[in-house]
This record gives structure tokens, sequence and C-alpha cells, in this order.
């Protein structure tokens, strides 16, 4: 007997108008039987990987992929899909492979092109994956998807005036396109450019009032305005729409950890954990301590997250695992075991995963807040937990000779997307430099660095051999203990600083990180540190000002003291 490959044109009509219309359950029954008539259907067999895939059964839509596969290995549309569910799941390399193969097959297909650029982008690919859009794009030239992508990604190099020209161009050729005005919204954020932002993220929501990705964004530019309460109000909304968004409960943390609610602010902390960008990171091990059982005697593996500074503020937390009788092995870069080192002799620091085999818990950083039942009344905080080494110490001690007030600075970090707004310019010491019998050392390395050639007055600078070793910090550790006072924007400096024990001031925007929380102008996180804050968004007028008239009374009561 001929058995059909496929099902009549009509029946695999209606499952695609299903489809369209979000009824995947009836998708999937109907699937389900159809194939058991007609057992060798690609077509049905891929259909029925997308309704399992939006009802959320993934192994079920993988299989159905792979199925469709077996039987028509050129097909690919199946390809595709299984490329985005892998991609889901955090398995990148493998979802990379399956678009190459749709591409391989369908070459002039743009979709598949734009799909594996969001990919390559997740990956840090952006090279790659801009590379992938514009192929997509020139097969396409109206394919307004591919130029909000092409945004996205421009957005995540810092090339802010071309991911808008994208995002522009993509509204231009599809002006109902809520996405493209949430990525639009996203970078004008990125700019400080708040009520632009506002206004567009808004526009996304009456294009679509169901947009969970809209009101998340807008929570996020609500709080950079310092509007906590409308900003929660708005991520609230996001996870209405849409419960299990784990991007809004991330961002929801950082509006209650600002206004001080760190015990509410660190559990939904916890929900980066179910990010993508998260799962695809982490080891591959199910040991994650609870924070309830006893690590006495236990071997515990935490790993690093996220910035330096973030690794110096909450490295704390190892000695907490320590007080508790744990064995403690820190997976944290190679150039920071010199200076971590001195936190704790036994705390292991490696940087690759250790045997499993000797572990019985682990825990990424940035939980152990979470898991110590972190609030403002049990910061651990302590005068000083790193230190600089010794010799070093005596060494620019000796290099630094001037027998004045010494202030080491810092006025830049890296320039990400996060740093908008948190730098000021060198040329704002300029007042502070005048004051009699002080110097200004810079600790500052990398970018802005250039600036120093066309500041007016005195700056003491260091040299090539300045923290050119493979060590991170220590000689700036070591200087910072020749100082009298630190200056510094929010950088990683600042936590070192902090760390360190040394008498820090820090000058912050309007609406800091949220680890500096509002109006506060001290740290419960660091005892000898004190904080300047913007009155004006971008104005550092009164900031300099206030630290200028302090430095004076300090120098003051120096000078009595001698």
């Amino acid at each position: 007997m001929n058995i059909k490959q496929n099902p009549p044109q009509e029946e695999i009509d209606q499952l695609k108008s299903l489809l369209v219309k979000g009824k995947y359950s009836l998708v999937f029954e109907h699937a389900e039987n159809i194939v058991q008539n007609y057992p060798n259907s690609f077509i049905i067999w891929n259909l029925l990987g997308v309704a399992a895939y939006e009802i959320q059964k993934y192994d079920y839509a993988i299989m159905s992929y792979k199925k469709a596969i077996s039987i028509n290995p050129k097909y690919e549309h199946a390809y595709n899909n299984l490329g985005l569910v892998l991609r889901d799941q955090g398995k990148l390399d493998s979802a990379i492979e399956a678009y190459e193969k749709a591409i391989l097959n369908k070459p002039g297909n743009a979709l598949f092109y734009n799909n594996l650029a969001a990919l390559l982008s997740e990956q840090g690919k952006n090279n790659e994956a801009i590379e992938a859009c514009n192929k997509a794009i020139l097969l396409k030239s109206d394919y307004a998807e591919a130029y909000n992508n092409l945004g996205a990604i421009l957005r995540d190099q810092g090339k802010i005036s071309e991911a808008i020209e994208a995002c522009n161009k993509a509204i231009i050729l599809k002006p109902d396109y809520a996405e493209a005005y949430n990525n639009l919204g996203a970078i004008l954020r990125d700019q400080g450019k708040i009520s632009e932002a506002i206004e567009v993220c808004n526009k996304a929501i009456i294009l679509k009032p169901d947009y969970a990705e809209a009101y998340n964004n807008l929570g996020a530019v609500l709080r950079d305005q310092g509007k906590i309460s409308e900003a929660i109000e708005a991520c609230n909304k996001a996870i209405i729409l849409k419960p299990d968004y784990a991007e809004a409960y991330y961002s929801l943390s950082f509006s209650y950890n600002l206004r001080g609610d760190l015990e509410n602010g660190f559990k939904l902390y916890e929900w980066r954990l179910r990010e993508k960008r998260f799962i695809a990171r982490t080891p591959r091990k199910n040991l994650i301590w609870n924070g309830k059982k006893s690590v006495l005697g236990k071997n515990i593996f935490v790993y690093e997250e996220q910035g330096l500074g973030d690794i110096i503020q909450f490295a704390r937390y190892l000695l907490l695992l320590k007080k508790r009788g744990a064995e403690v092995t820190f997976r944290v870069k190679k150039k920071m075991h010199a200076l971590l080192k001195t936190l704790d002799e036994e705390i292991i620091l490696v940087e690759s995963d250790p045997d499993y085999n000797n572990i019985d818990f682990e825990t990424p950083l940035m939980s152990l807040p979470y898991l110590f039942k972190t609030d403002l009344n049990t910061i651990p905080s302590m005068t000083s937990y790193l230190y600089a080494d010794q010799e070093k110490i005596k060494f620019w001690s000796e290099r630094l000779t001037k027998d004045i007030f010494k202030i080491g600075i810092c006025w830049q970090g890296s320039k990400k997307k996060i740093d908008f707004g948190r730098s000021f310019a060198l040329k704002l010491l300029k007042d502070i430099s005048k004051l009699p019998n002080i110097e200004l050392i810079s600790l500052h390395k990398g970018e802005g660095e250039n600036q120093i050639k066309d500041i007016s007055f005195d700056l003491t600078t260091l040299g090539d051999d300045f923290d050119a070793a493979e060590n991170a910090f220590e000689d700036t550790a070591a200087i910072m203990m020749n100082c009298d006072l630190i200056i510094t924007s929010d950088t990683v400096i600042a936590h070192l600083a902090g760390a360190l024990g040394c008498p820090t001031w820090v000058a912050l925007k309007k609406i800091p990180d949220w680890r500096w929380m509002l109006e506060k102008n001290d740290s419960p996180w660091y005892p000898n540190m004190k904080l300047y804050r913007q009155r004006e968004t971008e104005n550092w007028n009164y900031v300099f000002e206030s630290i200028k008239k302090d430095l004076e009374l300090l120098i003051t009561q120096k000078k009595r003291i001698k």
C-alpha cells in the first residue's frame, strides 16, 4: 500500500492558521493525531515542534524538529526552529550549528541570517553578528526586523549614533513596529536622554499594550529619573503580563535596593539566574547552596560574576562562609588572585572549575547577600578586609616623597553603557588642585587618560610601570595606602579604596548605581567612605564645590592635629 507522506494541504493550512491565532495547545493536539496517520510528514513534525515549543514542551519540540530533519535532511525551516529552542536552552553552539544548516539549505532566506545574528550577539561575537545582519538586509532591503536587530547589536558595541540610525530605519520601514520603538528607548536611555526614552517606550506600549518588555524598559528609565515608585509599578505591570519574566524581576530588584530595601531587593536579584545570558555560563552541577544547609566542614565553590568592582565589594561574604566552617574555593580572574589572597589565605583561588567530586555546594558570588539574608542592619561592614603588599607600600612611599596632603584621584571607569553619567571630567578638579599643600596623584589607567594632556594644573602621574604587572591593582592598592584621601567617581577604584579602609570620597550622579542608594552621604558597605551626589543630572558643580569646602576643612583639621 502506498502511504502518502503529507496530509491534504487543507489540513496543513488549518494548523498554520491556528498557529497564527496563537492556539498552540489545539495545534499540538491536532498535529499529534495527524502524525499518527502521516508519520513521514516532515511538515507536520515541524508544526508539532512549533506548537510544543510555544507550550513549553521543549524536549518534545527538539524531538519533533529532529524527526522532521531525519525525514528531510534539507528541510531548512526545521533547522531554523531547532536553533530557536536550543538558543533558549542556552545551548548556543548547537543553536549556531542549526542556523548554519538552515542557511546552507536555503542561503537566500534573510530570516535565517537575522536569527543567526541575534545568537552571535548573545555570544558577544558582535562583528560576526553585524555581518549576518547586513547579509539579511542585503537579501531583503526592507527587512525592518534586521535593522532593529542591527540597532541592538550596535548598541552593545557602544556605537550609539549608528544604533539609533538603524532603529529609526526599522521604524520608517514599519511605522507600527513596537519592538523597534522599545529598542530605541533603551538606546536613548544609554545616552541619558531620559525624557525622550520615556516617550519612545510609551509609544511602544500604545502600539502593543500587552508588551511586557516595553513596560520593563520603561521601569528602568523611570528608575534612572528617580521615580522609584513609578518604576516599580511599570516592572510589576510587565510581570503581570508575563509572570515568568526574569528580566523584569531582575530590573525590579534595582529599584528596591536603590531605596534601601535590600531584603526584597536581593531576593528579586536572584531572578538573574533564570536569564538566558546567565544560564549559558553557569557550571553544570546541581549543588546550589540554599543558605540553610550547614556548610561546616563542607567544600563550597563560589564563582565570580560581573565586574571587578562587584568582585571586590562582595568578596567579603567569603569570610562569612569561612566563619561558618566552610572550605571555600573561589573561581575568579587570575589577575585578581594576588589582591584577593589577602582576604584569607585559606580561601582557594582558581581560574577554572574545580573537580566536582570534591565539591559539596556551589553558588555565584552575587547570591551570597541574599543567602545571608542581608539588610541594611546586617551588611558585613568592616573598616578593611583587603590589604596592600607591604613591600609595594614601601616602594611607592620612596617615590611619593612630598611631605604634603596626598590625594589619589580617578575620574572615569570603562566606557560601557552602564558608565553613562558616572564619570566626571578631570578638569573639574582644577579648583581643588589650587588648594595649598596638596598633591593630586592619578590612579587612573585606560580610557580617559588622554584628558591629562589638556589640563592646566599639576597632577602626579606614576609612569609606565604603574600596575604594569599581571596582578591587578597591586600598585594602586599600595599607592592608596600612601595617600591621605581618595577622590573618585563610581568605579572599581571606589570599591578598592573602601575595601582597603582608605578615607574615600565618591562623586555620584543624581540617580546612581543601586549600591549607593539615595540621599545618604555615607555608605553602609564602607565605613570610611563619604558620598557626594549631584543635585541636577549631568551637573557636577555642587558636587565639587562641596568637595572643595570639605577638603579645606579636613586639611585645616590635619594641620591642627600635627
